[in-house]
C-alpha cells in the first residue's frame, strides 16, 4: 500500500519536467532564430556598406583616370601646335633660300656673260697694243724677265754676301771659343766593333756535336739566329760572322749555352736561342737606363728606354751609336752652359738625336725625322723633337739648344779615329738588302750575309710551291739589280721550309 503513493509521485514529477522540457525548448528555438534573423540583417548591411565604397573608389580612380588622359591630351595639343609653328617657320625659311638660290644662278649668269665680254675686250685691246708696239705680249714678258731677273740675282748676291761676312765676323770667334772648350773638356775613347767574333770551344767533340749529323745542327743555328758560323780549321774555335750586332750577341750567347748544356740538337737550339733572345732584350733595357742616368735624364718613357739600348748594337761607320749619342749630349751641356741656355735640354737633345736608327727598319723615312716622330709618339716636348729632327737640317731648329745638335753631331763623328767609312758602307747595303726582301708578299725574314754578298729569305711555305720560289728568287734579284749599286755579285737565296709537330701523350 506504501509502495502506490510513490508510484503516483514519481509519474507526476515525470510528467511535469516533460512539460517544462517542452515549454523551454520552444523559447530556445524562437530566441535562436531571432539572432539569426538580426546576423543576417547586418551582413546585409555591411556589404551594402562596402559595395558603395568601392563604387565610390571606383568613381574616384576613373575621374582621376581621365583627368590625367586630359592632361596628356592637352601636353600632345601643345607639342602639335609648337611643332605646326616650326614647320611653318622652316617652310619660310626654305621659301627664302630657294629664292636666295635663284638669285645667285641669275647672278652668277651675269657675270659669266660680263667675264665673257670683258675677255674679248681684254683680247681686242691686247691685239691693238701688240699692232702698236710691233711685238707679241709673250716676248715682252720674256725681255721684261730677262732684265729684271739679271737685276734680283746681282742685288741678291751682294745682299746675302754682305750678311755673310757680317755674320761670319760676329760668330767665327765666339763660337770657335764655345767648341774649343767643350773638346777640351770631353774625352771619351773610341771602339771600332769589327763584324765577326769568336766562340771557345772545350775540344773537338763539341765541334763536331755544333755541327751535327751532315751539318743539321749547324743550319738550324744559321736558320734560327740570322747569322753565319764559320767553322774551319782553326782549333776549338767557332766564327760568328754577322754585320747586325744584335743577331751576333743572339748567336753568341745561344752557342755559349748550347756548349756548357752538352744537348746540341734542333729542339735544344731553338730553346737557347728563344732564351738569348730574352736575355739580349733585358741587356737593351739596361744599357738604355745606364746611358739615361749618364745623361742625367731618367724621366724617359719606357720605349725609349728600349730605342736607346738598341743604340748600343747599332754602329755608324765603325762608331758605337750610343756612346756617339752620350759624346753628343755631353758637348751640347757643355756649349749650353757656355752660352747660357737650357743645359737639361740640350743634352736630352744630344741623347736623343740618333734614336730614330734604332727603327729605320721598321719606319719609313730618314732616321732625324724617323726619332723626331717617336720622341712626339712618347711624350717628349716639340722643342726636344725639332732639335732630334734638325739635326741633319732636313727641317728648321726652332731653338738654339736645336741649332746646337748638327754641331755637336758633326765634332763626335769627325773627331779623327771616330768612324770607318768601310763598315758603313757595308752596314747601309745590308739594311738595302733586307729592305728589298721584306717588300714582297709572304717574305717571314731576310738577312744580309757575307758582307752583303748574299742574302737569305725565308717564305711562308703556304704561299709558295716550288716554282713559285724559283720565280721570287728571280724578282728579288732584278729588284737588286734595279735599286742597287755595288761590285761583283749578290747571292739571293730563298728558303722553303715546311714543318709538322706533333706530341705524344
Amino acid at each position: 500500500m506504501s509502495l502506490l503513493p510513490l508510484s503516483i509521485s514519481f509519474c507526476t514529477g515525470i510528467l511535469s519536467f516533460y512539460a517544462f522540457y517542452k515549454w523551454k525548448k520552444g523559447g530556445f528555438n524562437k530566441l535562436a532564430q531571432e539572432i539569426v534573423s538580426s546576423a543576417e540583417k547586418e551582413a546585409h548591411k555591411k556589404s551594402l556598406t562596402l559595395e558603395i565604397q568601392l563604387k565610390q573608389k571606383e568613381f574616384e580612380h576613373h575621374e582621376a583616370l581621365e583627368k590625367l588622359s586630359q592632361q596628356k591630351m592637352d601636353k600632345i595639343h601643345s607639342r602639335e601646335e609648337k611643332l605646326d609653328r616650326q614647320l611653318s617657320l622652316i617652310e619660310k625659311k626654305l621659301n627664302e633660300v630657294e629664292k636666295k638660290e635663284k638669285e645667285l644662278i641669275r647672278s652668277q649668269q651675269k657675270a659669266k656673260e660680263l667675264e665673257t665680254t670683258l675677255e674679248a675686250e681684254k683680247r681686242l685691246h691686247l691685239s691693238r697694243i701688240q699692232e702698236l708696239a710691233g711685238i707679241s705680249a709673250e716676248e715682252a714678258k720674256q725681255q721684261l724677265y730677262a732684265q729684271f731677273s739679271h737685276e734680283i740675282q746681282q742685288e741678291c748676291a751682294a745682299l746675302l754676301l754682305k750678311q755673310q761676312k757680317e755674320m761670319e765676323q760676329n760668330a767665327e770667334h765666339y763660337a770657335s771659343s764655345i767648341i774649343a772648350t767643350a773638346i777640351n773638356r770631353l774625352s771619351l775613347p773610341v771602339v771600332s766593333e769589327v763584324a765577326t767574333l769568336t766562340v771557345a770551344l772545350p775540344n773537338h767533340e763539341i765541334k763536331g756535336r755544333v755541327i751535327g749529323r751532315e751539318g743539321r745542327n749547324i743550319r738550324v743555328l744559321e736558320h734560327a739566329t740570322g747569322v753565319n758560323f764559320i767553322i774551319d780549321d782553326t782549333p776549338n774555335a767557332v766564327v760568328i760572322s754577322s754585320l747586325d750586332p744584335i743577331r751576333r750577341e743572339v748567336a753568341k750567347m745561344a752557342l755559349k749555352d748550347l756548349i756548357q748544356d752538352g744537348r746540341i740538337h734542333p729542339t735544344r737550339i731553338e730553346e737557347a736561342v728563344a732564351k738569348a733572345e730574352v736575355r739580349v732584350h733585358e741587356h737593351i733595357r739596361a744599357y738604355g737606363e745606364e746611358a739615361a742616368l749618364k745623361a742625367g735624364s731618367l724621366s724617359f718613357h719606357p720605349d725609349i728606354i728600349q730605342y736607346l739600348g738598341k743604340l748600343y748594337f747599332q754602329y755608324s761607320c765603325g762608331q758605337n751609336v750610343l756612346a756617339h749619342s752620350l759624346e753628343v749630349s755631353y758637348l751640347m751641356g757643355i756649349m749650353a752652359m757656355e752660352l747660357g741656355l737650357d743645359c737639361e735640354r740640350a743634352k736630352r737633345i744630344g741623347l736623343l738625336h740618333d734614336i730614330g736608327k734604332a727603327a729605320s727598319h721598321e719606319i719609313e723615312g730618314s732616321h732625324a725625322l724617323i726619332g723626331e716622330r717617336i720622341a712626339l709618339k712618347y711624350g717628349e716636348s716639340e722643342e726636344i723633337a725639332n732639335g732630334i729632327g734638325c739635326h741633319h737640317k732636313e727641317t728648321l731648329p726652332q731653338t738654339i739648344e736645336a741649332s746646337l745638335c748638327s754641331a755637336a753631331n758633326q765634332i763626335s763623328g769627325d773627331r779623327l779615329g771616330a768612324r770607318s767609312e768601310a763598315l758603313e758602307h757595308y752596314l747601309k747595303r745590308s739594311a738595302k738588302l733586307e729592305q728589298i726582301s721584306k717588300q714582297f708578299e709572304g717574305v717571314e725574314k731576310a738577312y744580309a750575309m757575307h758582307a752583303g754578298k748574299e742574302v737569305r729569305i725565308i717564305v711562308e711555305p703556304e704561299h709558295f710551291d716550288d716554282t713559285a720560289t724559283l720565280l721570287l728568287a728571280r724578282e728579288i734579284a732584278k729588284k737588286i739589280e734595279k735599286e742597287l749599286s755595288y761590285s761583283g755579285k749578290i747571292k739571293v737565296t730563298v728558303i722553303r721550309e715546311k714543318r709538322a709537330v706533333e706530341y705524344a701523350l
